[in-house]
């Protein structure tokens, strides 16, 4: 367990909403903006909201995804002249970053009133590169892979309440690398890699009052995630450290409240609110744990020093429309609002996050009573963010931070 990037969870911007966090798991999720909570059903009721599984009618199911998400270069024109430095460089352009993430979700058939399901997804991560400094000072290279396994269990309390709890298995790996002078060093250079298995919960609960409204709301735990992995520090004045590393860093609780309306048996809408609790970030404070020589000492001091996050508690607000055209065919559409946790005076190269909309379409076949198929489409529009004195010494504006997102989906129903 060696290969998570110690900075990667909290510092990647291939993402669908504020922060690190993919809201958009499914298929049927990607098409309608996560506005698929109070309406999820199918095998990714499972993840979306296992209360769901309850009302379930037929047998079991489970469904395969595939997710591919695009990230474009992301730009900086500016200056960057942290504390402490020498360093004054202007303008940097990231790498371009490309993923394919694969998805599965299982619900049982019915044991008396209980259903079983199953999820294996990704609920945070992915990757920045630079290539150029100054965006190579702090993040030359942060990969991250998570696979959450959320095995979870309904039970139908009566015809119009269902409720449902899941454990979360969260398993990350990734490496962190950086190359510049982010004190006097010359030449400083860092590169870790580790990984964590951490646990949490989920709970989830559905009220359906009549055919037409569907209400629920569902809870995710937060993950503090526990890293412990190795480190390789150096500068060009002989300094240098090897051995182990640790950091702590939060994957937030989030609560979803969520209300659909039916109109003539075929047009669904539903409206999400959606909280994450981001505050519990509030600084990212590395620990080396192993010899350090009087060569190392500053150079680990450089690296070493506890950086301030502070970030906030963000709300993202969803609609999404779903259509039953004919028995076959089934269309989806989806938009949302999401804010940034980050403050302006924290933000840096391996994390320049923004505010933004995002915007969905999708579409599910009916192939016979035991396949379906569909595909969907988000494009998320994060705005350009510019950043004035930062604590971190940036002076300049971020822009190209947009996502790119295609989701495959096949379910089988037994």
């Amino acid at each position: 367990m060696r290969k998570i990037g110690l900075l990667s969870l909290v510092a990647t911007t291939a993402l669908m909403a504020s922060g690190y966090k993919i809201p958009e798991q499914s298929q049927k999720s990607v098409a309608l903006s996560a506005a698929n909570v109070a309406n999820a059903h199918g095998a990714d009721a499972s993840y979306e909201n296992p209360a769901n599984m309850a009302f379930e009618t037929g047998n079991g199911s489970f469904e395969f995804g595939l997710n591919y998400i695009h990230l474009p270069a992301v730009k900086f024109e500016g200056t960057y002249a942290p504390p402490f430095s020498v360093q004054d460089s202007s303008g940097a352009t990231s790498k371009k970053e490309n993923f394919l993430i694969p998805t599965f979700y299982y619900v049982s058939p019915a044991v008396n009133d209980f259903r079983f399901g199953l999820a294996l997804v990704s609920p945070v991560g992915l990757a920045k590169r630079w290539d150029e400094q100054p965006g190579k000072t702090m993040a030359e290279e942060f990969s991250l892979k998570t696979y959450e396994i959320n095995p979870t269990m309904s039970y139908k309390i009566n015809d119009e309440f269902a409720i449902a709890a899941g454990i979360r298995m969260l398993y990350s790996e990734g490496v962190v690398k950086s190359s510049g002078t982010p004190t006097l060093l010359v030449g400083a250079t860092r590169d870790m890699e580790g990984d964590a298995l951490d646990f949490g919960y989920n709970f989830a609960l559905s009220y359906r009052p009549s055919e037409e409204v569907k209400l629920a709301a569902t809870y995710r735990s937060n993950i503090d995630i526990d890293v412990d992995g190795s480190a390789t520090l150096s500068d060009l004045t002989g300094g240098s450290y090897s051995g182990s590393a640790s950091v702590s860093i939060p994957a937030p609780a989030t609560l979803n409240l969520a209300a659909a309306y039916t109109f003539e048996k075929t047009t669904t809408v539903e409206f999400v609110f959606e909280r994450t609790y981001w505050s519990k970030y509030e600084a990212l404070d590395f620990d080396y744990q192993g010899d350090k020589s009087s060569m190392s000492a500053l150079l680990i001091g450089a690296f070493d020093v506890p950086s301030a996050r502070n970030w906030k508690d963000v709300n993202s607000y969803r609609l999404g429309v779903t259509h039953e055209l004919n028995p076959e065919w089934t269309l989806m559409a989806g938009t949302v609002y999401f804010d940034t946790p980050m403050p302006e005076e924290n933000l840096g190269f391996e994390h320049p996050d923004a505010q933004g909309m995002a915007y969905s379409a999708g579409a599910r076949y009916k192939v016979n009573e035991q396949y379906e198929v569909g595909a969907s489409f988000l494009y998320a529009d994060r705005h350009d963010r510019t950043v004035s004195a930062s604590n971190r010494g940036i002076n300049g504006t971020f822009s190209g931070m947009d996502v790119y997102y295609l989701s495959l989906g096949v379910e089988y129903k037994f």
